[in-house]
């Protein structure tokens, strides 16, 4: 830390952090820094699949934090986990590859008066990164540091259920990232020979250890960001005061400060620096800096209700897991092939539908896992079954993140709202009446499904929203608390290109930007728009404005 002047410094070293760091610091005239507040992923479970148990709720390589109690889930605080480690959330995930639906990215240029978000402007870039396990072709790369993978594992109970989807009409699918994910299958997975393969791997090394014009610190907690006046009247970020642990040091940007923090760091950062709701900061007795009332607003997410069947007849992961014999049978296999159910993702198999066949586009997604628990991190049931857990793809319920105090290292209050609109409610009742469809079908009667939870004694869209409320939680995808927008949006922190309105020389670039939650997993979706953000940071830097520009939105379907 002998040095503090650079010319980016990126703020976590999360999914976007580590591409950014990667693609800026390929040009040997520039110095980058890279800051993270958590530890370098050295830690083993982090890079065993199964290790995401052991790395939620653990301080090692999570930021422990909590919801607020929530009126949508009958008062209930949830665990919300948030990566905190090199690799961010992409080091504890479920390893999920998903892109969401084409209509999202065709929403977002609509939302952003910007064509380039497009789908078909957006492709490419998730191309460039990628490494697809089938080689590249019109929709898919090859060859890039992001692995894609199939899952090296199956389950008769799951191959069940997805011929039960097909049965109650929902097709078959092989790809869920063409732009339509409709259909039921496995989940591909970012993994590499049975291995997590997380952005710290697939970013930074051995790449970007290698280069002299590269720096890199670990625990290390950015506490507020600088911002100053240029001659001209120009408010200007010029860096950021950091914590090392044992003193407060700052670092200067010559060119940028790219924040990626994440939806939940990224708005507690901007809100400590003076920067969103006046009201908000001034009652915490910070200095308005510059207002923009959108920082921590319109808090997006999944919310999955966890739908239970005791099964008969057949191997789960609860009756499997719970014997010593069990046990070692799963870690021989791991050691011996790099397979099994210490390789396999949260969920393993996906399914994307309709809550109602009046639904224009597939609004659900199911995470379907051949295991049962009363919640995450408790243990499995002793009976064997399978979880159905299925979420709104396309909630309408904002909710909010706000710091708490004045003081850095105070959690934010993270206010999810679920179910606060009659949309997502209604929608909440009629997945689980999917969830039952699916359940009835022949392919699953072998196995004589029982449902357990919520239980098949609630029927009325009063009673299985309440349930719903009472059983679901988050799938782990916070979005949209920094958007970006147009001029003409009151509640937008970011224009097209991510760059902080008013504030020069500062971009955000994480999920936070999302103006709307994407139709599936969010991680990769978050790195194609770390891949944009780095050509824009580059073009700017090179004086190619006209680049730097957005494009006008022509007439969109």
């Amino acid at each position: 830390m002998s040095e503090t002047h650079f010319d980016y410094v990126i703020i976590g070293a999360g999914t976007a952090g580590c591409l950014l760091a990667n693609r800026l610091s390929a040009d040997p005239s520039v110095r980058v820094l890279l800051i993270e507040a958590g530890r370098r992923d050295d830690y083993h479970w982090i890079h065993i699949p199964v290790g995401y148990l052991y790395c939620i709720g653990n301080p090692r390589t999570d930021w422990l934090y909590q919801t607020e109690p929530d009126a949508g889930l009958n008062g209930r605080k949830l665990r919300y986990p948030r990566g905190k480690t090199l690799g961010g959330c992409s080091s504890i995930n479920g390893m999920i590859y998903m892109r969401g639906q084409a209509r999202d990215y065709d929403q977002w240029a609509r939302l952003t008066g910007d064509a380039g978000w497009t789908w078909d402007r957006c492709l490419p870039y998730f191309k460039k990164h990628e490494d697809h396990h089938k080689g590249g072709d019109a929709l898919h790369g090859a060859g890039g540091e992001w692995r894609v993978e199939k899952q090296r594992l199956r389950w008769d109970v799951l191959d069940a259920f997805a011929q039960a989807a097909v049965q109650a009409g929902i097709p078959a699918t092989d790809d869920f990232n063409r732009g339509s994910n409709e259909g039921v299958g496995y989940f591909e997975v970012n993994q590499k020979a049975g291995w997590r393969w997380n952005t710290a791997k697939a970013f930074l090394r051995p790449t970007c250890y290698g280069r002299p014009n590269f720096e890199m610190w670990t625990g290390s907690q950015v506490t507020r960001l600088q911002v100053e006046r240029d001659a001209d009247g120009t408010k200007r970020c010029t860096g950021a005061q950091v914590w090392t642990g044992k003193e407060m040091v700052t670092v200067t940007a010559a060119r940028e400060v790219l924040l990626s923090a994440g939806a939940i760091g990224s708005p507690q950062i901007l809100q400590l620096s003076g920067i969103g709701p006046a009201p908000l900061l001034r009652e915490h007795g910070i200095d308005v800096v510059h207002e923009l009332p959108g920082v921590g607003e319109n808090l997006q997410d999944h919310l999955q209700i966890r739908a239970v069947w005791k099964v008969q007849g057949v191997t789960t992961l609860n009756t499997l897991a719970n014997s010593l014999w069990g046990k070692a049978k799963i870690g021989l296999e791991y050691a011996l092939k790099r397979s099994g159910p210490m390789s396999m993702a949260p969920s393993q198999l996906g399914a994307f539908t309709r809550s109602s066949p009046d639904q224009p586009f597939p609004n659900l997604e199911y995470h379907v896992q051949p295991l049962s628990l009363d919640a995450f991190g408790e243990p499995l049931h002793s009976f064997p079954a399978f979880t159905a857990s299925v979420c709104n793809l396309n909630p309408t319920s904002r909710g909010s993140v706000r710091i708490r105090s004045a003081r850095f290292g105070d959690a934010p209050l993270i206010a999810p709202n679920y179910l606060s609109t009659a949309e997502d409610r209604k929608v909440a009742a009629d997945s689980l009446r999917v969830t039952r469809r699916i359940a009835a079908q022949p392919a699953l009667a072998k196995y004589q499904p029982e449902e357990w939870k919520p239980g098949p004694q609630f029927q009325t869209d009063e009673e299985l929203t309440r349930l719903a409320g009472d059983i679901a939680t988050t799938i782990f995808h916070p979005v949209g608390t920094t958007k970006m927008g147009t001029d003409e949006d009151p509640m937008a922190v970011l224009d097209a290109r991510l760059r902080v309105r008013g504030i020069a020389g500062l971009r955000v670039v994480d999920a936070g930007a999302m103006p709307t939650i994407t139709s599936g997993n969010t991680n990769s979706p978050t790195l194609m728009m770390a891949e944009r953000a780095a050509e824009w940071i580059l073009a700017d830097a090179r004086g190619a404005q006209a680049q730097a520009r957005p494009v006008p939105v022509a007439a969109l379907p």
